[in-house]
């Protein structure tokens, strides 16, 4: 099984969002880490269009250091927001955008955190990785929600993004985090049952579910049909952290149990660091990431 690089290893070392123009040295410090296989991310619309103007000059660098890129990031916070007809007509041409430039990469799918929670957000709120409790606490429902007609709008609109996704082939991995409606398995389950597409996927990140109690190995279980994308790291379960796998309080062998038990043939991404994470050498810690993982899929993923 390759294992890939999480675009977190760039915005640990560069911040968020990294600059995009650098994308060609992003590739070059991957790939001399020892990755094959890696996210490459486009952050928002600049991003976004940067890419796709860009994407041979891309493709070029990923020839030259025999790197693929089997999930392709297109972040677009406002996809799942109650915008104007023109608006969401551009988020969603935007969203195309970026599917053209993954299919043109070679990517068998695009990722994008879940929709954001219906809450009034300031004009000049930046965009995050993830908002925390803390961030959203302030915030408030809009005096205006009528929540059937938002979630009809909302559904239509993943609707939609992934036929978008299934014109170029592409499966659209949603990531949870918190502050997204689908934070957690159940959440998941419901949106994708209400979206009702077949490439509609699910991005278990190990860290994140772990923090808000989700049962990892139920949630492999549950989800085996939509997860073909794992981004690994560790957590203490006290708070928003990816740590190096073993650093942390999940259940590594009952996680890879599961894994197994499930004949799990989809793709892993070492997904450690953040500014949240206090990780003193990040080169260090995701070669050791990947020495840890390649032990337990040797015990546990691969035919003996």
């Amino acid at each position: 099984m390759e294992i890939s690089c999480a675009y977190l290893y760039i915005i640990s070392r560069y911040g968020y969002p990294p600059p995009v123009q650098d994308t060609i040295a992003h590739i070059k410090e991957m790939a001399e880490l020892g990755f094959s296989a890696l996210e490459l991310e486009a952050i928002g619309k600049k991003n976004i269009e940067y890419l796709f103007e860009n994407k041979e000059v891309v493709k070029d660098a990923l020839t030259q250091y025999s790197c693929s890129v089997p999930v392709f990031c297109v972040v677009l916070p406002r996809l799942g927001a109650d915008l104007a007809e023109g608006e969401q007509a551009e988020c969603l041409g935007l969203f195309e955008m970026g599917c053209q430039t993954a299919r043109f990469f070679g990517a068998k799918g695009v990722l994008d955190n879940g929709p954001l929670l219906p809450l009034d957000y300031p004009s000049d709120m930046p965009v995050m990785r993830h908002y925390s409790g803390a961030q959203v606490s302030g915030l408030h429902l809009p005096i205006s929600l009528n929540w059937d007609t938002y979630w009809n709008k909302l559904t239509k609109t993943y609707r939609s993004a992934c036929a978008i996704a299934a014109k170029y082939g592409l499966d659209y991995h949603l990531h949870p985090c918190e502050g997204c409606l689908t934070a957690t398995t159940d959440s998941f389950l419901y949106f994708s049952q209400a979206v009702n597409a077949p490439n509609l996927m699910f991005n278990l990140d190990t860290s994140n579910q772990f923090l808000v109690r989700d049962n990892l190995s139920l949630s492999l279980i549950r989800l085996k049909d939509r997860i073909s994308y794992i981004h690994i790291s560790d957590n203490s379960g006290q708070k928003t952290e990816h740590l190096p796998p073993g650093k942390g309080q999940i259940d590594w062998d009952a996680f890879f149990s599961v894994l197994k038990e499930i004949s799990y043939k989809g793709r892993i991404a070492i997904d450690v660091g953040g500014s949240e994470t206090v990780i003193e050498n990040i080169e260090k810690a995701y070669h050791e990431s990947v020495s840890w993982l390649n032990k337990r899929i040797e015990y546990y993923l691969e035919p003996a």
